[in-house]
């Protein structure tokens, strides 16, 4: 993924789960430079951080050789996201009010990346009006935040006030990094603000009985960048997702979907919207029967598999009578692909199509290479990250409705 976290670890009982945190964001290729606060050096050491980080662990503002290696400027802006964590009641109350006295308050308030906290305090404390307070004026500056979670906490008392579980915080973690993380890109104009959009992302599974199904290879990684994308340029969207094993992104609603028949639900009961982006691989046939009970090997040769079609959801959202003012196909093909890209632009009826050779490994990969074919003409985009690629076609649709307004 490329991506790095500067992770500020505060003072409170459940550093030692950001050290797990540390552990489980480079199992996903994410890398994690480290501050310790002084009161964190109670609970972790700096040895621990540094041998999971594979980084110097900086706690001193003071510190001339860390000043040196990397001023406290530099390091509050040379990482995608900044993770609070544990984010104890003091260091919420600092960030808020803008309070710079240690290397920590510093760097958060000298950052121009975004800042996800996970609270972690007594229940009393984090359900007082003051930090409510602080969480609020934080949120609303364009912090992010996970947890805390409900459960007995180390004073003996019960209720919300534990951090989240590091898989949990590094879910979240994933999700953000990607959209803009940048607080000029959250502080930017918003072209695509009072528009819907709808996106489809990922494959269907159409099941066979309880333990075999029909699929494909489709991460959901462009389906989920162009989701967040429009989202990022201002856009209330839907994004409507079969199966995927990566984060979901953090401004789209989120639904949920299995089979073919079950997105095309989910599309048509979303509309209306000014955009429709159908990126999905969605399956074009299912099992005419489902079993209830799985299907045993039969004596003398394979069970018969009867297949029947699947609704068509970028034709049918084209020919609606809520049809988006713009709607965007995907044509992922093997060859040939220019010549079945326009076809299916004509034979979907739909305003634009996203060709992309998927003979490699694009459809579990990270990279893409889009060409967008309009009545207009044809454009090739570069090879480059889907976040990339998205954040390329989310501007020219927002540029296509600047036109047009």
């Amino acid at each position: 993924m490329n991506k790095s976290v500067l992770l500020i670890i505060g003072g409170g009982i459940a550093a030692y789960k950001s050290l797990l945190l540390i552990r489980e964001l480079a199992r996903r290729g994410v890398t994690t430079r480290v501050i310790l606060t002084k009161g964190g050096t109670q609970f972790v050491t700096p040895l621990s951080a540094q041998a999971l980080s594979g980084s110097t662990v900086f706690t001193d503002l003071w510190d001339l050789t860390a000043e040196s290696e990397m001023g406290h400027i530099e390091l509050s802006r040379s990482s995608d996201l900044i993770v609070v964590a544990p984010a104890t009641a003091n260091i919420l109350a600092q960030a808020a009010h803008g309070v710079a006295g240690d290397l920590a308050t510093t760097t958060l308030l000298a950052t121009d990346k975004r800042v996800l906290y996970a609270p972690a305090m007594n229940v009393r404390m984090y359900e007082s009006e003051a930090t409510q307070a602080n969480i609020a004026t934080l949120a609303e500056r364009g912090a992010l935040f996970v947890g805390p979670d409900a459960g007995e906490m180390a004073c003996g008392e019960f209720g919300d006030g534990r951090m989240a579980e590091p898989d949990g915080i590094a879910d979240v973690i994933m999700a953000a990094l990607q959209g803009d993380m940048t607080l000029d890109g959250l502080r930017a104009p918003k072209p695509l603000l009072g528009r819907r959009a709808i996106v489809t992302a990922g494959p269907t599974r159409e099941p066979i009985d309880p333990v075999r199904y029909l699929s494909n290879h489709s991460s959901g990684r462009q389906g989920y960048a162009i989701a967040q994308a429009l989202a990022d340029l201002g856009a209330q969207v839907d994004l409507v997702t079969g199966p995927t094993a990566i984060a979901k992104p953090l401004g789209p609603n989120i639904i949920a979907v299995e089979t073919a028949e079950q997105m095309h639900a989910a599309v048509h009961a979303a509309l209306p919207a000014d955009i429709f982006v159908a990126v999905a691989a969605v399956a074009d046939w299912r099992p005419a029967q489902q079993t209830h009970k799985k299907t045993k090997k039969p004596e003398g040769g394979p069970a018969p598999l009867q297949l029947v079609e699947n609704p068509d959801i970028l034709r049918s959202v084209c020919l609606s009578d809520k049809r988006p003012n713009l709607v965007v196909g995907f044509a992922a093909e093997t060859h040939d692909v220019m010549e079945l890209a326009r076809a299916k632009r004509v034979r979907k009826d739909c305003d634009w199509i996203v060709a992309n050779d998927v003979s490699g490994d694009v459809m579990g990969g990270q990279e893409n290479e889009m060409i967008i074919i309009t009545d207009a003409g044809e454009t090739r985009l570069p090879k480059q990250s889907k976040q990339a690629a998205a954040r390329a076609l989310s501007r020219r649709i927002a540029a296509h409705f600047g036109e047009t307004s």
